[in-house]
């Protein structure tokens, strides 16, 4: 916006030069990006932001430089008499929810023709072309006090009552206009017009109509001031691609008190360049306005900033803002006044403090940060943990997918779960049936993603996906869990060099060293009680007693009822509970040192029962009672031929190790004799030969 710095120095005594006053208007937030000299005058380009259109008027920049410099302003001469009081015209609203204020004068007697020299060049300089004296003058009101104003030829006017409504709630009809810019648009149905008793004559808050508009010829206007919903005239410019200064203001927000100041203004200068009479005015404001009230503590204030302001400095600072406050010992109650519906929050007044304590004078500081990982907030370690999992799966050859956060009863139903999964929330309005639950699984929707997939001809996929479920409670809002799921799908075939080893047994493999990534230890498998698994190629996993999730080769019907047209597909998934994960996840990473002493590796291999589970074997070879045993390994299990029937052989590898020594042959036997027979002891089995 374009501002002239004389107009500004009309209504406020700024102390130093045009300068000094564009520096102190960018410390305040109003960036000036150039000024010109014009003449004996400077023209400062003024960038307003979006939330402030109380700015885009010269007594709008004024305001602030009376906050900044704490001057006080005067406003321009506005209070007009009306020579008569017979006016026999009126106005009704017919969509009070679009229009919240409607307000007009006539003036009659006017003689059109070029407005006075200064008036000319004030808006020229501001980017204005000068068209005639009442014209002009709408212009000139817009540009001093920031609201828009339209003049009609008031005998083209057809009778006595002005409406203000929508086609639609008018007429039901849609009908065309020709603008002042001499097009010829039809309306849509929900754009608010101006009608007189017969026609529309104005398209609201951005553009007039040709019929009505102040020619050579004219001697009687009626001057329009109103207050237009700000979303009501961003909607109608956007469907008719037509735009103007009006329009730009109206669509960003105006003062509902300001017009009628502007309206008398415009009166008022109206009978100085044109002459002509003042008469009687309508002013429709079927909803009063009533301000919002905002508490605003004087420590919040001082925590947000940084700083140490004293209650009467704070509450200084408001009062040169023209905000209404009311103070109490330990907050200040604020209300905006009308033209500031940008400040709804108590951060928002803390920022005006800011602005016009002026932020040059806050200390700077650095931010206060923590080196390691203890200090960071719980969510901060949360998205890490996230991040870290999604970077250990993408090395491992996975793709990640998005899903929508909704399932159908049937996908449990598919999967036969009976437990607390059931209790899922219900979407009052779904856009179809099998989306009508949030999910409490991660399962449903990534079969159904590979169900696409195998569809499509991809016949070897690995997805996975980081997302949350949804639990109903007794509670306004449901209870969300952190979840991460994988699916691996893969159709047997024989091919040269492929890898034979179970898919169960690789996508394990990946689960732990997601695990491992997440530097967690002492996890165990157990045999699964999830419904949708094959009983005998899944597990449910653990960590101290607790079960964190599954993984397992999916169940025979389940593959069936996916109906998926494949050669004997191999179906992996796994889901773990990042909730259950979180406290186990180590933020930190402990250095040890290489040993230095070598380690001593023996074998065993022994009978079992085939009910027994290694896991439960591998937790008593490593809880043994010695500090010698640094890993225990199983590489093999076997049952067949020359293993008796009911009976499985487990062949584990042990490696001893002592961090102060080297280990003799001798001890090591020991050691291992005694490991054989207190592990034959618990299990019940025999050593194989």
């Amino acid at each position: 916006m374009r501002v002239s710095f004389h107009w500004l120095k009309e209504f406020i005594d700024v102390p130093g030069a045009a300068a000094d006053v564009a520096h102190r208007l960018t410390m305040i937030g109003l960036e000036v990006e150039a000024i010109e000299a014009v003449d004996d005058d400077w023209v400062f380009e003024v960038n307003v932001t979006p939330n402030r259109p109380d700015c885009l008027s010269i007594i709008g920049i004024v305001r602030e430089l009376s906050a900044a410099y704490r001057i006080p302003y005067r406003l321009p001469d506005h209070d007009v008499m009306a020579e008569t009081g017979e006016l026999g015209f009126n106005a009704d609203i017919i969509d009070p929810d679009l229009c919240h204020r409607y307000a007009g004068r006539v003036v009659r007697g006017l003689k059109i023709g070029p407005s006075p020299e200064w008036m000319r060049t004030r808006l020229e300089k501001c980017g204005i072309r000068a068209i005639s004296n009442v014209v002009d003058v709408t212009n000139y009101v817009l540009l001093e006090l920031g609201h828009p104003l339209h003049a009609f030829d008031l005998t083209t006017i057809r009778g006595s009552r002005m409406r203000i409504g929508t086609p639609k709630a008018v007429t039901g009809e849609k009908p065309r206009i020709k603008t002042i810019d001499g097009v010829e648009r039809e309306m849509t149905a929900d754009a608010l017009l101006i009608w007189d008793s017969e026609r529309p004559i104005a398209v609201a808050g951005i553009m007039g109509g040709l019929e009505t508009e102040v020619s050579d010829s004219t001697t009687d206007v009626f001057i329009e001031a109103a207050h237009f919903e700000p979303i009501s005239v961003r909607r109608t410019s956007k469907a008719l691609g037509l735009k103007s200064e009006s329009s730009y203001r109206f669509e960003r927000g105006t003062d509902i008190k300001m017009l009628k100041k502007a309206l008398d203004r415009a009166a008022y200068l109206m009978k100085e360049v044109a002459g002509g009479t003042i008469h009687g005015k309508i002013d429709i404001y079927p909803r009063g306005y009533k301000p919002s009230e905002i508490v605003v503590r004087y420590d919040k204030v001082n925590a947000i900033l940084g700083t140490s302001l004293s209650r009467e400095e704070i509450t200084l600072c408001l009062g040169w803002l023209g905000l209404d406050i009311s103070e109490h010992p330990d907050f200040v109650k604020v209300k905006p006044p009308t033209y500031r519906q940008d400040m709804k929050r108590e951060i928002d007044v803390i920022e005006e403090v800011a602005r016009i304590y002026g932020y040059e004078r806050i200390k700077p500081e650095l931010p206060k940060a923590t080196i390691g990982m203890d200090g960071r907030s719980e969510g901060r370690r949360l998205r890490e943990m996230k991040e870290r999992i999604r970077q250990s799966l993408l090395r491992s050859g996975f793709t990640e997918a998005v899903n929508f956060s909704f399932m159908s009863p049937l996908d449990l139903d598919r999967l036969n779960i009976t437990d607390e999964r059931r209790n899922a929330v219900e979407i009052k309005n779904p856009l179809r049936a099998e989306d009508s639950l949030m999910r409490t699984t991660l399962i449903p929707a990534l079969l159904n993603v590979m169900a696409h997939n195998v569809s499509h001809g991809n016949r070897d996929m690995r997805m996975f996906e980081l997302s949350r479920v949804f639990f109903a409670q007794d509670a306004p809002l449901p209870d969300e869990r952190e979840r991460f799921a994988l699916i691996s799908y893969r159709e047997k075939e024989k091919a040269l060099y492929r890898d034979d080893t179970p898919d169960f047994f690789v996508i394990k493999g990946v689960v732990e060293a997601v695990l491992r990534d997440l530097k967690i230890s002492g996890f165990s498998v157990r045999r699964s009680t999830e419904p949708f698994l094959h009983p005998g190629q899944s597990a449910d996993i653990f960590i101290a007693d607790e079960k964190i999730g599954f993984i397992g080769v999916l169940s025979p019907l389940v593959v069936d009822s996916l109906e998926v047209k494949a050669n004997k597909p191999s179906i992996v998934v796994a889901e773990i509970d990042l909730n259950k994960v979180f406290p186990y996840a180590q933020q930190l990473v402990k250095y040890t040192a290489i040993p230095r002493y070598p380690s001593v590796d023996r074998d065993l291999a022994i009978l079992l029962d085939a009910s027994l589970e290694v896991a439960g074997i591998m937790e008593e070879l490593s809880s043994y009672h010695t500090d010698l045993i640094e890993d225990v390994q199983v590489f093999d299990v076997y049952q067949g031929k020359g293993i008796a029937e009911g009976k499985k052989s487990i062949a584990f590898h042990i490696r001893y190790r002592s961090p102060e020594r080297t280990l003799r042959d001798e001890e090591v036997d020991s050691l291992h004799s005694s490991l054989v027979s207190y592990i034959l002891e618990k299990t019940g089995g025999e050593l194989r030969q």
